[in-house]
């Protein structure tokens, strides 16, 4: 028999035992000079358990560390012994605990870093607690930084003993010359435009140089519908300059919506359709710029036409510029135009004020005027606020809230006479994130017009699937109006949800001198898709003092697709 076979068994046993051996677990003991200061270390904490020797001595310098932050400054390892193959025992001097320390500061120090600082300043002194230091110190060194000298720190130097609990020291800042941005460097989306850089980011050269408000200003790239940060911020430093390296790339921001609605006619019983399309071109000339393009046709036969375009920080400003055109035809009835202009303040990424003029003509279609219908025309001068905030990571629901208020003071002229009238409109949404699933809808949304009398054309319409669901698109008309949407939200999937229908609404109308109850309940689905985000709402709707009924229902489907 070959003795092979015996040789590879023995070399195999001799792997076991060596791999055991080597696996075999390092024990830590510690005592101080006395059992007072044993007691003291094992009050502290520390790891006892260790895989090889360099954990043990990484764990003894973290501990010797742990006592000089507890007031044992002249705490050392005074030795370190093998008791045996697997124990080791460190022999700790850790001397007296001190409790404060008093630090001075020049004439020159500037104090306002000092402020909400756990430490007590008397004169040209401060006094800090032992457990302290170490925050407070990181904290000056983080806040010198931030103005501008990335490079500076802050030393204790001439270290002396003040009495057996307290000791002295001067505080001494070593600092290089401040740094500010010298260049803004924009890699991926080269021709990102640049009033975006200084005027919704606010990073600008010049500005003194901090990381962390780099990086926190760099967030709100995150706000931006046609661009995403790849990744943070860099910067290159050199002797004499400071270049700030971002990284950014464009995103697809151009949306294509549109639905369609279809429901029972309660007069004729016959299947009615209604719809609309809306397009929006967002930074096309990478300039930030958009264009709104809205064409609707209601069941009512109402015809509707709308266009917006914004120019943000115009000539490099703070200034937004908004132009509009609406155009409203009620079958053959009357004709609105309304043309806008409005200039905006951005306040920072999430506000805007601004002032407008809204031009309104309209035109009696009719052959004979009526008391409720004629040819006028009207201009109001508003003072508005916008506010919007994202939530980019949530494809489903970009958007977590929105507020747009608008006030104005104008008047009508009818018949070569002038009314005075005021108006209000308001609408908003929040989105309450109760887990990763689950989430509330809440959208409010109406308007007021003030006057001594009325005409039926330059009332408001509402109703339909941006307003109260379960109603006919723009059926209802009021002076006065809200309307309060809720949905209960549920995630299926990172592409599905779920939702309720609960609306309700309340409107005026001093022409006929009604007050009216509106609700409208259903259930309904989103999808996201290739294509887009194709949606599904069924709703019914009722009065205050109706009951319901299927052939009032409406059943709405759109689609929102971006390229």
């Amino acid at each position: 028999m070959s003795k092979r076979p015996k040789y590879i068994v023995l070399i195999f046993i001799f792997s076991i035992l060596t791999i055991d051996s080597f696996s075999q677990s390092i024990y830590l003991e510690t005592v101080g000079a006395s059992s007072e200061e044993t007691k003291v270390i094992d009050s502290i904490g520390y790891k006892n358990n260790f895989k090889d020797y360099k954990s043990l001595d990484t764990e003894l310098n973290a501990l010797t560390l742990k006592l000089q932050y507890s007031g044992y400054l002249e705490a050392i390892i005074s030795e370190t012994s093998k008791l045996n193959d697997s124990t080791y025992l460190a022999s700790f001097s850790i001397g007296k605990r001190y409790k404060k320390i008093s630090v001075s500061i020049s004439d020159d120090f500037d104090t306002s870093l000092l402020k909400d600082l756990p430490l007590d300043i008397n004169n040209n002194s401060i006094e800090i607690k032992i457990s302290d230091l170490e925050f407070v110190l990181s904290t000056l060194n983080k806040r010198l930084s931030d103005q501008g000298d990335p490079f500076s720190t802050i030393q204790l130097t001439n270290i002396s003993k003040r009495s057996s609990t307290d000791i002295n020291a001067d505080l001494k800042t070593v600092s290089n010359s401040k740094r500010r941005i010298d260049s803004i460097i924009i890699k991926g989306y080269e021709k990102f435009p640049k009033s975006f850089v200084r005027r919704f980011l606010k990073i600008n050269k010049g500005n003194t140089f901090s990381i962390e408000d780099i990086n926190t200003k760099a967030e709100g790239l995150g706000s931006l519908v046609f661009a995403n940060q790849i990744k943070d911020p860099e910067v290159l430093f050199t002797r004499d300059s400071t270049i700030l390296y971002m990284y950014i790339e464009k995103t697809k921001s151009n949306s294509f919506d549109g639905f369609l609605g279809f429901g029972t006619n309660e007069e004729t019983n016959k299947l009615e359709f209604d719809g609309y399309l809306n397009l929006i071109l967002t930074n096309n000339l990478n300039f930030g710029e958009s264009l709104k393009l809205l064409y609707k046709s209601d069941e009512n036969e109402q015809r509707t036409f709308d266009v917006k375009a914004n120019l943000p920080y115009l000539f490099g400003s703070p200034i937004d510029v908004d132009l509009g055109l609406n155009i409203f035809r009620k079958d053959s009835t009357f004709l609105t135009t309304t043309q806008i202009v409005r200039l905006g303040y951005n306040i920072n990424q999430n506000n805007k004020i601004g002032l407008g003029i809204d031009a309104i003509n309209s035109s009696n279609l009719l052959e004979n005027t009526t008391t409720t219908l004629d040819d006028f025309n009207s201009n109001f001068y508003n003072l508005y606020y916008d506010y919007i905030k994202p939530q980019r990571y949530d494809k489903l629901f970009p958007i977590n809230t929105t507020i747009n208020f608008s006030i104005g003071i104008g008047n009508r002229t009818l018949q070569n006479t002038e009314f005075n009238q005021n108006r209000v409109t308001f609408s908003g949404f929040k989105i309450f994130n109760l887990n990763d699933r689950n989430s509330i809808y809440t959208k409010i949304s109406g308007a007021y017009l003030e006057s001594d009398n009325y005409l039926e054309n330059e009332l408001f319409r509402f109703g339909g699937i941006n307003s109260i669901r379960g109603f006919e698109e723009n059926s209802l008309i009021a002076n006065l109006f809200s309307v309060l949407n809720t949905e209960y939200r549920y995630k299926v999937s990172n592409t599905l949800y779920v939702h309720s229908v609960v609306d309700a609404s309340y409107s005026e109308n001093d022409i006929i001198n009604s007050k009216t109850k509106l609700f409208g309940f259903g259930f309904g689905f989103g999808l996201l898709t290739n294509a887009g985000l194709f949606r599904f709402n069924y709703a019914s709707a009722k009065t205050e003092n109706q009951r319901f009924s299927l052939s009032d229902s409406k059943i709405h489907i759109s689609l929102t697709a971006q390229f």
